[in-house]
């Protein structure tokens, strides 16, 4: 009798455990179970919102979900990055498009609630897009040596998007390595420091070149540089400031990058489907030409490797915004 309910239990053991292991392994194959939401913490209209919006429509073809793109603007991007950081019980199904502002915002902004590296998991860098050194066409200024030059003799102001900004930083980084008198002035938004430009009120700028890249061509800006560690093929005739390399600029690189990040809680098999879906993504037609029309280079990080990369881009920030005095 003893050895009949022995061998029922270890049958009732055995049943169970293949149960357990074929219902681990449709969980793997079935993720995701619900919609997923790609958290935008910025403002509808910007280079973020759509670039999410594009990935978004692709994504959802790819892991045949829905794909639904939420705002959550504030604060640089740390309003919508606390939101996820927080985790709570969509965290298994919530991702968030990162750009500089990740970075930028923890540097700044010294009392987050949140770990900018470790309260995550960093999936997929999806574009990098070159800052570009610009001035106004009717600027004396030919080269970026010229300008320099003439900026340690003189003040020079430089416009950007808003303080945190990749375009604010990205002149301040330029000031601190170079040493010329250049003063911020901040503007609403890249929209709003276009014009300032064009019209010569403002001496430089480092914008985004999605910005700025059709003023250029027309003959309405002179690019002096871009940010970027090699040549952009949309610009290959303009140095990169790493090149030019006087005045300590062989220290100079930095773009604006863009990548999905998402809670530290995500789950592995989530993680595993996502990043080859977003793999297939970055190889489609569409994206590649949407792409190009930003002026971007596709991502080339992911996992570990994104996250080493964002390390990396933290500590930057931190010595540029401690040095500038910049702090919120």
């Amino acid at each position: 009798m003893n050895k009949l309910l022995g061998s029922a239990y270890l049958a009732a053991c055995g049943s169970a455990l293949a149960l357990g292991l074929t219902v681990t392994s449709v969980s793997a194959d079935e993720w995701p179970t619900n919609d997923v939401r790609l958290v935008v913490p910025y403002a509808p209209g910007g280079t973020t919102d759509v670039l999410s919006r594009r990935v978004a429509d692709l994504l959802q073809q790819e892991l045949d979900t829905n794909v639904i793109v939420e705002n959550r603007p504030g604060a640089g991007s740390t309003v919508g990055t606390g939101r996820l950081a927080r985790g709570g019980r969509d965290a298994d199904h919530t991702i968030l498009m990162a750009s500089p502002g990740h970075t930028i915002g923890a540097a700044i902004y010294p009392d987050l609630s949140y770990d900018p590296i470790e309260d995550f998991v960093f999936l997929q860098n999806m574009v990098d897009i070159p800052n570009v050194m610009v001035v106004p066409a009717d600027s004396p200024y030919e080269s970026v040596i010229e300008f320099v030059e003439a900026a340690k003799e003189e003040s020079m102001t430089f416009s950007h998007s808003g303080v945190g900004s990749s375009i604010h930083m990205s002149g301040e980084l330029f000031k601190t390595l170079t040493d010329t008198n250049l003063t911020a002035v901040p503007f609403a938004g890249s929209g709003a420091a276009l014009p300032a430009l064009l019209g010569g009120d403002v001496d430089v700028s480092f914008e985004n070149m999605p910005t700025v890249l059709s003023h250029i061509r027309s003959g309405d800006l002179r690019a002096l540089a871009v940010t970027s560690a090699e040549r952009s093929e949309y610009l290959p005739d303009v140095p990169t400031l790493s090149e030019i390399g006087e005045y300590n600029l062989d220290q100079f690189i930095t773009t604006a990058w863009f990548g999905l990040i998402a809670h530290n809680s995500f789950p592995e098999e989530a993680q595993s489907v996502m990043q080859d879906a977003l793999a297939n993504v970055m190889e489609r037609e569409e994206f590649v030409d949407f792409a190009d029309q930003l002026g971007a280079e596709p991502g080339q990080v992911s996992g570990e490797e994104f996250k080493q990369f964002i390390v990396e881009d933290l500590e930057r920030w931190e010595n540029v915004a401690q040095q500038a005095g910049i702090s919120q």
